[in-house]
């Protein structure tokens, strides 16, 4: 049969009951607005967090961890080779935290393509002094440049300019909570206690806010040749080197690499973040799920109408089948039916999800543990529209296709006596 005359027929069927159909159609609209709008904004919220986390941490970190040695000198007597050799009281062996041959490790980075780019990093404990109360913390020895372009260390820097403590000597940028607990403003000179005792003045050039409060309390960030200086090291003391490779999901097997090529420990963002990525993915996967209920709601809802409107129109698809229509014509009406109601009722959905999404976008979301935050964070990402458009006309098919196929079943000799 000619299509366009199904497409007549059928749309002669839709506006003789406008009203059911504009019911049906605002039922999917309703089910992609709110699906679009629920996976942009829980996705946008999971950006949030993953940034705050995730972009912060390092694909692999190679660093030398302090741990008891695995020679005890007792197993490595030959008198005791024969017996088991219980030991207590391990202590930490001799290990180093510098990074032996730190150079040549970087070096052998820039030549490897998965790599993205490294940062080299110290880490050491001090403690502020605070009148006659010390308080403990820790100071992060980084070059400025590769930890901004790596880890967006800039974005965090709520008040001065990350780019001084590498201009200025014995600078420091402090922590916001840190700050607030010493009480001091920028351009004000801390005193800070090494490990050894020694008391080092450094100035605070900026502060550091994070968006995780606990952190924020102890942390500060200071040049490396500083942190050198601080704990009278030579110019090629590094503790960690950070690595951002250009594939996050080969960080495991290339952290297992690096331990056994390097002679370090290697920790990959997987192991380190391993909870807070199954948080992350829970989230996404509850926000699916209700928007893909809402649109099997709708689509019920459509099942219903049509078979209504089947059992109202028994009369009419009698005389379309007693003139010549065959079943597969009639079932081809009612899908298109259902198509039609799916689509038009989809495409206003997403304009009115772009819309919604859009409007929460513009909300004021101030907080004070995330200074870089001025709205609510929406993801716009066009697989979500992909996907919702998707499901309407697959919901809506399936919707039209049981009704549709009863029609294609109806006799019309039936009907005509029975009337």
């Amino acid at each position: 049969m000619n299509l366009s005359l199904i497409i007549s027929i059928a749309k002669s069927l839709l506006l003789a009951r406008w009203k059911q159909t504009l019911v049906a159609a605002i039922g999917v609209t309703f089910s992609i607005t709110m699906f679009i709008t629920l996976l942009s904004f829980m996705t946008g919220l999971n950006d949030l967090l993953d940034g705050l986390i995730l972009n912060r941490t390092p694909h692999v970190r190679l660093y030398n961890d302090i741990k008891p040695s695995e020679h005890q000198p007792i197993n490595m007597d030959t008198a005791y080779s024969g017996g088991h050799n219980f030991i207590q009281s391990i202590k930490s062996g001799n290990s180093r935290q510098e990074i032996y041959n730190s150079a040549t490790i970087m070096r052998t980075l820039n030549n490897d393509t998965r790599v993205a780019g490294y940062a080299p990093k110290i880490i050491t404990q001090v403690f502020f002094n605070d009148g006659s109360i010390d308080i403990s913390g820790v100071v992060n020895g980084i070059d400025v440049e590769a930890e901004t372009r790596l880890f967006h260390f800039a974005d965090y820097i709520i008040a001065g300019n990350a780019a001084d403590i590498s201009r200025q000597a014995n600078s420091i940028v402090l922590g916001k909570g840190l700050a607030d607990k010493l009480l001091v403003n920028i351009g004000d000179v801390v005193q800070v206690t090494t490990a050894k005792g020694e008391l080092f003045p450094l100035k605070v050039v900026g502060y550091f806010q994070s968006g995780l409060q606990e952190l924020d309390k102890v942390q500060s960030y200071a040049s490396i040749a500083t942190v050198q200086k601080l704990m009278g090291k030579p110019g090629n003391f590094i503790t960690d080197i950070q690595i951002k490779l250009t594939n996050l999901e080969i960080a495991p097997p290339v952290a297992k690499e690096y331990a056994s090529l390097f002679n370090v420990d290697a920790e990959d963002i997987q192991t380190a973040n391993s909870q807070f990525e199954t948080g992350s993915s829970i989230r996404t996967l509850i926000s699916y799920a209700v928007g893909i209920t809402l649109l099997i709601v709708a689509g019920f809802g459509i099942y219903n109408i049509l078979n209504m409107m089947i059992y109202e129109k028994m009369d009419s698809i009698a005389i379309l089948k007693a003139t010549g229509f065959s079943g597969r014509d009639v079932k081809r009406i009612f899908i298109v039916i259902a198509i039609s109601i799916g689509f038009f009722g989809g495409l206003v959905g997403l304009l009115f999800g772009f819309g919604l999404s859009y409007g929460i976008d513009q909300i004021p979301f101030n907080t004070a543990s995330l200074p870089t935050i001025k709205t609510y964070p929406i993801n716009y990402n066009p697989m979500f529209y992909v996907i919702g458009s998707s499901f309407s006309l697959i919901t809506t098919y399936m919707a039209g296709w049981f009704p549709s196929r009863k029609a294609s079943k109806v006799d019309p000799v039936v009907i005509i006596r029975g009337k």
